[in-house]
């Protein structure tokens, strides 16, 4: 099944339960707004594009689970629903996104069963159109791939992370599609796990060759000559701001000021380590993960509930009142990014912003 989906019989959102993985696969269904922003919140649904499924869907399911008397207070109830959605994880621009994408579908209707038919509508066609893109791509992107070798992911940005197919390891199942011989190396991805706990299920499944490492063996890993690329996916991705976090080229060489990726926490790391040794640092992302808007000191990086490494699995990790700080993205500079992949091909930084704006505005994605 996919990840994210409609469930026409149940008339609610079906999802796959990630926080079950990997003792457990099994779906969970969110029949109200509330229910739908709990499981972002605690990441039964995540990754961006899935997270912008999960946005669209929310608007159908607010529209649905509504009462009002008349259009204009169904409207202002389903928009103060979609508010609270957006709101969940601000870090990834698809959520946002995509319901505002869904409201839009709002204007000039009649009636609420109008309104209910349409939003469902344009949800189940942006999760099917974000199955396509991820193939588009995984296509572009095993074209970066030699003939076999071996690629270092971080986080999910797989299956699981989307509505079907993937991302970073869409590129990886692309590659496998085309005859190459590619094995993975995944990062642990702490605190959450997401690298062991859903990317080594997600390989394995599909028959991929993968070797578990903890986080801070990434170095080591491409030390030893063991890493040919390193291939992640992305929450966010922004044109301008980049410089402020580049120490060592501050003044904007080498396309330092186009931006930055928003991406899992740790990824700077690997990104930093990657150029060290010379290896390809490739993002790959749809179109709707880049925002042309904001500069990269502008994104909010979400704040994490400081259990999560107070605490592992419900076991105590550290004193209970010790002070935490987990953020649960870094920006990386796209000075470190050597290739950028969408669904419309491979850019090389520094980015152009006319070839994102053309495609990433509000009122294109709806004319699409």
């Amino acid at each position: 099944m996919r990840t994210i989906d409609w469930d026409n019989d149940r008339d609610c959102i079906e999802m796959v339960d990630q926080t079950k993985l990997p003792a457990e696969y099994t779906t969970y269904h969110a029949e109200t707004v509330p229910e739908l922003v709990e499981s972002i919140e605690i990441l039964r649904v995540r990754g961006a594009p899935a997270l912008g499924a999960a946005g669209a869907f929310g608007v159908a399911l607010a529209a649905r689970r509504t009462d009002a008397d008349t259009v204009e207070a169904f409207e202002e109830a389903v928009r103060e629903d979609a508010g609270t959605i957006a709101g969940a994880r601000p870090t990834a621009v698809n959520l946002s996104r995509e319901v505002e994408a869904v409201l839009r579908e709002l204007r000039g209707c009649r009636s609420v069963e109008e309104a209910r038919r349409r939003t469902l509508s344009a949800a189940k066609d942006i999760a099917d159109a974000d199955v396509e893109r991820n193939r588009q791509i995984g296509e572009h992107g095993a074209e970066l791939l030699s003939a076999d070798g071996t690629v270092m992911t971080h986080c999910n940005a797989g299956a699981l992370a989307t509505v079907d197919w993937g991302t970073a390891l869409g590129v990886v199942y692309s590659a496998h599609e085309q005859g190459k011989e590619i094995d993975v190396v995944a990062n642990e991805t702490r605190p959450l796990n997401q690298g062991s706990r859903i990317t080594t299920v997600e390989l394995q499944e599909r028959d991929v060759p993968v070797r578990l490492i903890p986080d801070n063996a990434s170095g080591l890993c491409m030390q030893r000559g063991m890493v040919d690329a390193v291939v992640v996916g992305a929450d966010r991705v922004v044109l301008e701001g980049g410089e402020a976090f580049t120490p060592r080229h501050g003044s904007g060489d080498d396309g330092a000021g186009q931006g930055a990726v928003f991406n899992k926490i740790g990824t700077y790391k690997h990104a930093v380590l990657a150029d060290r040794h010379d290896i390809p640092f490739v993002v790959a992302a749809p179109h709707s993960t880049v925002d042309t808007e904001l500069s990269a000191t502008e994104v909010e990086i979400e704040q994490r509930d400081p259990g999560e490494l107070r605490e592992i699995y419900g076991e105590q990790n550290a004193p209970a009142d010790v002070s935490v700080f987990n953020p649960a993205f870094d920006p990386t500079p796209m000075e470190l990014v050597d290739y950028l992949v969408t669904e419309t091909g491979v850019y090389e930084p520094p980015l152009d912003r006319r070839d994102f704006e053309r495609v990433s505005t509000p009122e294109s994605e709806s004319s699409s």
